[in-house]
């Protein structure tokens, strides 16, 4: 009783100090630019790049231009031989371990003021929520986040690993006894015998809260079905509460609905090792608050012009409701004119909301359509609600032309039934890729490319593709779309195509 009204009061206490900072968007984000460029006057990067010399906004973007991971290479070299006062003041705490599609792996540097920013994310969604519905009885059970392993390395004295294994060494004291799994099973490696192990070890426990990325929280769920031939809520019948991110959830909400067997609330947020950039603060709308007083400073580039290589990024202040966006930020981890890589779609000006709509470098745009993630996720769950089927996993990849077939969008469908008809979702698709994306519809009126292709890919086949090219669990997920064929052809070569 004593935990549930210190909750519901220091869920006012969020909801008040985020109303303030809400509500003076502009100067809370220049107050987080004059902050970043104070402290990094010293630094290898600040001197190099006239910091003194910063007195505003248009002075910041002269001095600073975009970069990607590569673009600052050289800066997260000299921080893993050990140097210090690189990029931010001294050394950082931790270097997040991650997987870049260019890069190989890529070290990203976690200091004591930017690691507040990450712990704080999901704490202040989950008080939203309690101070919005006031909910408090999850704290009478265990939560689980299924999670990568804790197990850190050194690198020059700075301890590394995957974000999720870092956040497990802050889990609050008070909230340590409701956390699941154990350690000894956190620390398992191989990604099948850790499910197992959650899976034994959360049968009979009280969970409340379960939170996670969509598919790999989908394999729990169905283990614990099959187990115990009884849906996830007669197994845990206090659990309300999912929390999720790192992939749209709406493709898997069917499914998830099926096996959980009845609604509950959901909290979407928007972590990444670069920052825990935004959270679902409402149960009302769906799209997420922009978190503008943690440490980070953002800049946008309309996705058409950075195709066209023109990086003519802008401030907070300047940007348009329902356009396309590339996600530069500026933090107090010693990130500087950082392409996140992710593109963003701003719903609501008055807050500051978001809606994440994708990867740049993860568009199908071989034959001029300009498909971007966010779309195709609309349209196969269009499909999903239109014809009942249930989608446990796909990606999309170019079909192109050649003596016996047209030109096309290949999709590639992991469903819940084995042998199904699939005409009429790849109709459902079709019509909605059209209605959303005027390139993709001109294409397919001019006779360009042909309506979509649909392959059944079998039975956990894209977990054993997964595991084919050694992501198979933690934070790893499916890319939704590519301008290739390399997982197509996987897909084919290990004879996962029905």
């Amino acid at each position: 009783m004593l935990k549930q009204v210190a909750i519901k009061i220091m869920a006012r206490i969020t909801k008040s100090q985020l109303s303030r900072w809400a509500s003076n968007p502009i100067e809370t984000q220049k107050k987080q630019l004059n902050y970043l460029i104070k402290n990094a006057l010293n630094t290898s990067f600040g001197q190099a790049h006239g910091f003194l010399k910063i007195k505003n906004y248009d002075d910041f973007k002269n001095h600073i231009p975009v970069r990607d991971y590569e673009g600052l290479r050289e800066y997260f070299e000299q921080i893993k031989e050990g140097k210090k006062n690189v990029l931010w003041p001294g050394k950082p705490l931790y270097l997040a371990v991650t997987s870049g599609t260019t890069s190989g792996s890529k070290y990203i540097p976690i200091t004591k003021q930017s690691l507040t920013n990450h712990l704080n994310g999901a704490k202040n969604a989950l008080l939203m929520y309690v101070a919005e519905t006031g909910k408090v009885d999850f704290v009478n059970g265990k939560f689980i986040f299924v999670q990568g392993s804790p197990v850190l390395s050194k690198i020059s004295g700075i301890l590394s690993g995957r974000l999720s294994g870092i956040s497990a060494h802050h889990t609050p004291f008070c909230m340590k006894k409701n956390m699941l799994p154990s350690w000894s099973t956190n620390i398992i490696e191989d990604w099948e015998d850790k499910i197992e192990s959650i899976v034994k070890e959360t049968m009979e426990a009280n969970m409340t809260i379960i939170s996670g990325i969509p598919s790999w929280l989908q394999i729990y769920f169905e283990k614990i079905v099959k187990k115990t031939n009884k849906k996830v809520s007669e197994t845990f019948p206090n659990f309300n509460l999912l929390i999720y991110g790192g992939v749209n959830f709406e493709p898997y909400k069917n499914k998830f609905r099926e096996l959980i067997g009845k609604e509950i609330d959901t909290i979407e947020v928007f972590p990444a090792s670069e920052g825990f950039f935004a959270f679902q603060n409402s149960q009302e709308k769906k799209d997420l608050l922009l978190i503008l007083n943690a440490g980070i400073f953002y800049e946008f580039i309309d996705v058409e012009d950075f195709r066209n290589n023109k990086m003519q990024r802008i401030p907070l202040w300047d940007v348009k409701k329902d356009q396309n966006y590339v996600m530069i930020i500026s933090s107090s981890a010693g990130l500087w004119g950082y392409n996140t890589g992710d593109t963003v779609r701003f719903t609501s000006l008055n807050p500051y909301k978001i809606e994440v709509t994708g990867r740049i470098k993860q568009s199908l745009s071989a034959f001029g359509e300009h498909v971007i993630v966010k779309e195709v996720e609309q349209a196969i769950g269009k499909a999903i609600s239109k014809t009942g089927l249930l989608v446990k996993e796909f990606t999309v990849a170019p079909r192109f032309k050649s003596k016996t077939s047209s030109a096309s969008h290949e999709w590639f469908i992991e469903f819940d039934e084995i042998q199904i008809e699939t005409k009429e979702f790849a109709n459902e698709i079709d019509k909605e890729l059209q209605r959303q994306n005027k390139y993709y519809k001109d294409l397919i009126v001019g006779k360009i490319i042909d309506r979509p292709v649909i392959r059944n890919v079998v039975k956990d086949g894209f977990k054993i593709y997964m595991d084919s090219i050694g992501k198979l669990g933690g934070q790893n997920k499916i890319p939704k779309v590519a301008n290739d064929r390399k997982i197509a052809e996987q897909l084919k070569n290990l004879n996962l195509i029905e």
